[in-house]
C-alpha cells in the first residue's frame, strides 16, 4: 500500500506549501495531493487560499519520485480543454507522476453558485462525466469533434500529449454510501470514497473500503491497475495506524492518504507528521 499525505491549498504563503510536497518525498511518502477550492465557505470569511496547479508544478521541479496531484478537482467550473492543457503539462514537467483526482466539489455555495457556476448537484455531475470525456478526448492528441450538452469542440488536435498511457490517471472522489460516484470511478483508474461522521470528513472502515472494491470488481469485471485510496486523518499514533493498515490492505486498498483537517494548526500538524516519518 502507498502511502500519501494532502494538504488544503490553504496559504499566505504559496512557498510553505512547495516546502511541504519537497519535505514529504524526502521523509518517504509516495504521493503529495492537495484540494483544489476557489473558496472555501459560503461567505468572505474563508480562508486564505493558492492555486493548487501553480504550487503542484513547483513541487514536480524539485522531486522526483513523487506522485503529485489535485485532490479533488471539481470539472463544472473548469473548461476541460484548458485542464487538459494543465494536467499535460505537468505531467511533462513531472515526467509522468500526476493523478487527477476529481469530483463534483462542495461547497456548492462558496465554491460555485457565488462565481455564477452551477451550484446544483446533478448538473455538475453532468458536467463532470462529460468534461471527463472531453479531457480524456484531447489527452490522445487525435483530431476531437464534440458538440454535447456542455461542451465544444471543433475540430482540434492537442499536442503535445501526456507522459503516461494510456492517460493521465484519473481518480474519482465520492461521498458514501451513494453508489453513482463509485460507479463514476469504476469506469475510470481509481476511486477516493469518503464518509461523514458528526458534520465532518471521517475515514472509511475497512469494511467500506471492501465495499467499494466489491462495487468496483462487479462493475468492471476485474481491480487490476485500480487504484482505491483511504482518504484518512493524519495520523497522531503511528503505531496504532501501523496495525490498522492490514485490513484495509486486505479489503483492497492501494493507497494510505492521511489529509489535515481545515482547523487552527494544520500546517504544523502536517509538518510533525512528515518530520515523524524518518
Amino acid at each position: 500500500m502507498r502511502r500519501g499525505v494532502a494538504a488544503p491549498c490553504f496559504a499566505d504563503d504559496p512557498l510553505e506549501l512547495v516546502e511541504l510536497g519537497v519535505a514529504a518525498q524526502a521523509a518517504g511518502f509516495d504521493g503529495y495531493f492537495l484540494w483544489d477550492h476557489l473558496n472555501f465557505t459560503n461567505d468572505e470569511s474563508g480562508p486564505s487560499i493558492v492555486d493548487p496547479w501553480l504550487v503542484l508544478a513547483l513541487v514536480a521541479a524539485r522531486t522526483t519520485t513523487l506522485k503529485l496531484g489535485t485532490m479533488i478537482t471539481p470539472i463544472s467550473r473548469r473548461r476541460p480543454a484548458v485542464l487538459a492543457r494543465q494536467t499535460t503539462t505537468l505531467d511533462l514537467i513531472s515526467h509522468g507522476r500526476l493523478i487527477l483526482g476529481v469530483g463534483i466539489g462542495s461547497p456548492a455555495r462558496g465554491d460555485f453558485e457565488m462565481f455564477g457556476d452551477q451550484a446544483d448537484a446533478a448538473l455538475r455531475a453532468e458536467m463532470l462525466d462529460e468534461g471527463l470525456a472531453v479531457l480524456d478526448a484531447l489527452w490522445g492528441g487525435e483530431r476531437v469533434d464534440w458538440h454535447g450538452k456542455h461542451y465544444t469542440v471543433d475540430g482540434v488536435r492537442f499536442r503535445p500529449r501526456p507522459v503516461q498511457r494510456p492517460r493521465i490517471p484519473v481518480w474519482v472522489g465520492g461521498t458514501l454510501p451513494h453508489r453513482k460516484p463509485m460507479s463514476r470511478a469504476a469506469r475510470w483508474d481509481g476511486a477516493v470514497p469518503i464518509t461523514w461522521a458528526d458534520g465532518r470528513l471521517a475515514r472509511p472502515s475497512a469494511l467500506q473500503i471492501g465495499g467499494v472494491r466489491d462495487q468496483v470488481l462487479a462493475e468492471r469485471g476485474g481491480v487490476d491497475g485500480f487504484d482505491l485510496a483511504v482518504w484518512a486523518e493524519v495520523a497522531t499514533d503511528l503505531d496504532a495506524v501501523a496495525a490498522e493498515l492490514p485490513a484495509y490492505r486486505e479489503a483492497g486498498a492501494t493507497w494510505w492518504i492521511e489529509t489535515a483537517k481545515p482547523e487552527p494548526g494544520w500546517l504544523v500538524q502536517l509538518q510533525d507528521r512528515i518530520r515523524a516519518n524518518f
